[in-house]
């Protein structure tokens, strides 16, 4: 997470490029398999990561490796940056991909989801109902850029709506907790176990955390009392949301102030949801539990070179099955 990225992502979204997004904890295998099922031709990275990406891109279709700062064995980014700005080269947003973040789902390898420009505006869009900010927001963004939720809700919601963004390469709670103080942050989006160390780590007493105006929390369930006990311990408010790299990602956000222990809140703008019995595929009635289902604009145009996945995923009637 370097402000790098983002500049790096929408260069190849104005270029009419995709960009596959790759962890860089991976070893070589992995990200062959991966550059290998996205087809990719170029691989831009850092410096520590080279060797890892000069074997990974072995028997793969990359020619080119680029690295943000210096490596003798890679071309600098800085050499891409002397042309004149060029204008958005035209695309079909509703059908170009745009991102292919890799999934495991619930089953096997994991699977490239076909993102489309038009996926991500539209979730940038549904989020700015349900989030706010003003001229004062910052948030900071330590959760990875390669994953969805740091990609949409961190880089690109915050980046969309004009906030400060202060990028952080990997979680240390004491890291964290200096940059809010120092920047004053306001937003601060977190995973359970970093909601779990502001409730109980007695280094969070040293720190003014009073800028805070939202933690949001996703990608695992936050039980009711943790949230609550994060809260008082901070004095701000610990929310909850809900989605899945196929949805782009958000489907469901707590509106801040309207907080109910233990809910992800409510679906977003022009999403809609099921809760069906997996066996007979009749609707649950309210209190009933089943799978949820979901359609709208941000649902995934499909998985890369798998039609048997993207069929089992979203049914003919275009509503995709969570698995949760």
């Amino acid at each position: 997470n370097i402000p790098e990225y983002a500049v790096v992502f929408h260069g190849a979204a104005v270029a009419g490029g995709i960009v596959t997004t790759v962890n860089p904890t991976y070893n070589a295998e992995e990200i062959r398999y991966q550059l290998n099922d996205a087809g990719a031709s170029k691989l831009i990275t850092i410096p520590d990561v080279i060797p890892t990406a000069l074997e990974a891109i072995e028997g793969t279709g990359v020619t080119e490796v680029y690295v943000i700062g210096e490596h003798d064995d890679a071309v600098p980014m800085s050499e891409l940056l002397t042309a004149e700005p060029m204008e958005q080269v035209p695309v079909d947003p509703a059908t170009q991909v745009m991102v292919l973040p890799y999934s495991s789902g619930t089953t096997g390898l994991p699977k490239g989801v076909m993102l489309t420009h038009t996926n991500l505006v539209a979730n940038l869009l549904q989020c700015d109902a349900m989030l706010k900010y003003d001229s004062n927001s910052a948030g900071l963004a330590v959760l990875p850029f390669f994953h969805i939720y740091g990609m949409q809700i961190l880089m690109n919601g915050l980046l969309s709506n004009g906030c400060t963004v202060v990028s952080m390469p990997r979680f240390d709670l004491v890291g964290a907790l200096q940059l809010i103080q120092d920047h004053e942050l306001t937003h601060f989006y977190a995973v359970p176990p970093m909601i779990l160390a502001l409730a109980k780590q007695p280094v969070v007493d040293d720190y003014d955390l009073s800028s805070l105006e939202v933690v949001l929390s996703g990608a695992a369930p936050l039980g009711a009392e943790l949230a609550d006990e994060a809260a008082t311990r901070i004095d701000c408010q610990v929310i909850q949301a809900y989605g899945m790299t196929e949805l782009s990602p958000a489907t469901h956000v707590t509106v801040p102030g309207d907080y109910r222990p233990g809910s992800v809140g409510l679906t977003v703008p022009n999403c809609e949801a099921r809760i069906v019995d997996p066996d007979t595929g009749e609707d649950q009635d309210i209190g009933g539990e089943g799978e949820l289902w979901m359609k709208g604009p941000n649902v995934m145009s499909g998985y890369l070179n798998n039609p048997e996945a993207t069929a089992a995923t979203i049914d003919a009637d275009g509503w995709l099955h969570t698995g949760d």
